[in-house]
């Protein structure tokens, strides 16, 4: 199976591309138990903004850890919503393998796509940065509430 990502992604891909810009980060190291110096970040897609960041914790690399595990298969045929939602982006203390479709995969951001009442998707890039979009079963809901949005 293999991965059609048309252009009606290309302003969530980009998005994405936006996220993966390393944040600025002092050269101390953490003293609050977070795993990473790049955050975990929420983007608003009808703000156009990241309207969240929060130090990136071992709770957080145990959502997207099982995020992944629960990858079902790729998701060619998904449609973002233009103004819904947010999309979520955890950076990965050590990049994962993900089974999407018959490809291996080796990541180092999980990216969440997020609409109330829609099916979630998860967006992840391999070494070359080849987009991935993947359906899942994993439950979110702690997440969010973890997240405050």
């Amino acid at each position: 199976m293999k991965a059609n990502v048309t252009f009606k992604w290309l302003p969530f891909l980009l998005l994405a591309f936006c996220f993966l810009i390393p944040a600025v980060a002092s050269a101390a190291p953490p003293q609050d138990g977070s795993v990473s110096q790049r955050p975990v970040q929420a983007f608003d897609i009808g703000a156009g903004k990241v309207v969240k960041s929060v130090p990136n914790n071992k709770e957080f690399q145990a959502y997207a850890i099982n995020w992944l595990g629960s990858v079902t298969g790729l998701a060619p045929q998904a449609k973002p919503e233009d103004k819904c939602g947010y999309v979520f982006r955890i950076p990965l203390k050590e990049p994962a393998m993900v089974k999407a479709g018959t490809a291996s995969v080796r990541t180092s951001d999980v990216f969440l796509f997020y609409c109330p009442d829609k099916p979630q998707v998860l967006l992840i890039f391999d070494e070359n940065r080849k987009p991935f979009l993947l359906t899942f079963k994993a439950d979110t809901k702690p997440f969010l509430k973890q997240m405050g949005l």
